[in-house]
């Protein structure tokens, strides 16, 4: 069975992750559950049913040393949704967040990674932004963001958060490749 650690930040399609856990389990995925604090804030209420529907801690938080990992190994990282805050901060090697440095670290352990930015139209304005989703890309990892991922709305704008297009890449970065 392939591990996977799902990961996501405080942005609102992180409301909608015990669906996504959902869709990964019928794949056939383990699916871990890791949060920055805001979103673990956000889904305080949800917590308890997250760890019963993946079977295992959300974590949000590093473990104190000695303390034994209660998750198994990652075989792919999907970071979804992954805010303005977060992409800077990975880019950056800045890995005060639990999540932000298990994904920093999977770069030097070759842990296929994918992540999908979920950013509004002002914000990814900002210079940083875009050298960060360069800087990732250089990494090799698979930042789904643009014409083939998430495409940025205006501040205020809902509408919805492509998972099928996580799901799919998370799929393709497990496969054989032939």
């Amino acid at each position: 069975m392939t591990t996977l650690y799902l990961f996501g930040s405080a942005a609102p399609p992180v409301l909608e992750i015990a669906g996504v856990i959902e869709e990964a389990q019928a794949r056939g995925w383990d699916v871990c559950l890791g949060l920055t604090p805001s979103a673990a804030r956000w889904l305080e209420a949800d917590l308890p049913a997250l760890e019963e529907l993946t079977g295992r801690p959300v974590r949000w938080e590093y473990k104190r040393p000695g303390e034994p990992d209660v998750w198994p190994p990652a075989d792919v990282i999907l970071f979804a949704p992954a805010t303005f805050n977060t992409i800077n901060h990975w880019a950056l090697g800045l890995t005060d967040r639990f999540v932000v440095g298990v994904v920093a670290e999977a770069i030097g352990k070759e842990i296929p990674t994918v992540a999908m930015p979920c950013v509004n139209a002002a914000y990814a304005q900002h210079p940083q932004f875009h050298w960060s989703v360069d800087a990732l890309r250089s990494m090799g990892l698979t930042i789904l963001y643009g014409e083939d991922g998430f495409v940025p709305n205006q501040p205020g704008e809902k509408r919805p958060y492509p998972w099928h297009l996580a799901l799919a890449a998370v799929e393709a970065a497990v496969s054989p490749r032939p």
